[in-house]
């Protein structure tokens, strides 16, 4: 499918948050220095080291550009990009970009995503670390191998033509998510990610990886888990036989 985007220029990067007070503050002034006014929405699940509270302090100096949703609790990576997309599309942004705040997504390369789906007319770019080979740093090599070959899984079981089907680096145009029902997204962990680019590929849209560097984490402490991945394994599965049984399609009630 291909749409033509009109020149708008309306950029939203949504950033999820739980213990993230050593990394929160360089990352919102990082954002905060590119060039091309992006703006910031903070999504903090009830961080109990304050993370909320620096956002809402440096709001001062941001206070058109930097916006934060406080949710109660931890309620998973998928819930929280679902309330930053629906938040986005009521204010009609027209580029909407997933990142994590630990500095593992450097934040001048939104530009580049930005530029991709501008530029080239693709509606969802993907930071992707395994378009140019293996492009991580410090990470151990039995989690680089696991993130590879879940990728090479996921295509394997569902055919979606990405080599970085995990990542979470990631630019929309609003086109994508609104043709998204996203009521209908079940997962919450990295299975999240996934079913957000098969269902993004199953509707038709455009997509295009862009290399970039991953640097694991120098800061805090990584969310990942078992229970995450193993949500992930079997989810592709669901997600497989789900489009065999039950097609994609627009979602055109103009809905959020």
């Amino acid at each position: 499918m291909t749409i033509d985007h009109p020149m708008t220029h309306h950029k939203l990067v949504i950033i999820p948050t739980y213990n993230e007070l050593e990394n929160i503050s360089d990352m919102v002034q990082s954002v905060m220095g590119l060039n091309g006014d992006f703006e910031l929405l903070v999504i903090d699940d009830g961080s109990p080291d304050g993370t909320g509270e620096v956002v809402k302090s440096l709001q001062n100096d941001y206070p058109k550009r930097l916006h934060l949703l406080e949710r109660q609790g931890k309620m998973g990576l998928g819930t929280a990009y679902i309330t930053g997309f629906k938040w986005a599309l009521e204010r009609s942004y027209d580029f909407i970009f997933e990142m994590d705040c630990d500095f593992s997504h450097d934040p001048k390369d939104l530009i580049r995503l930005y530029d991709a789906v501008k530029d080239r007319n693709y509606d969802l770019a993907i930071g992707s670390r395994y378009i140019t080979g293996v492009n991580v740093v410090n990470w151990p090599m039995g989690r680089v191998l696991m993130s590879y070959f879940a990728s090479v899984y996921v295509k394997f079981i569902t055919g979606l033509p990405v080599k970085d089907a995990t990542a979470g680096f990631k630019c929309y145009h609003r086109s994508v998510l609104e043709g998204i029902q996203l009521d209908g997204i079940r997962f919450i962990g990295y299975a999240f990610q996934i079913e957000m680019k098969f269902t993004t590929w199953n509707l038709g849209f455009r997509i295009v990886e862009v290399p970039i560097i991953f640097t694991d984490r120098t800061k805090g402490t990584s969310k990942m888990s078992t229970k995450i991945f193993k949500e992930a394994v079997l989810g592709v599965i669901w997600m497989k036989i789900k489009s065999i049984f039950s097609p994609y399609k627009l979602n055109r009630s103009g809905s959020i």
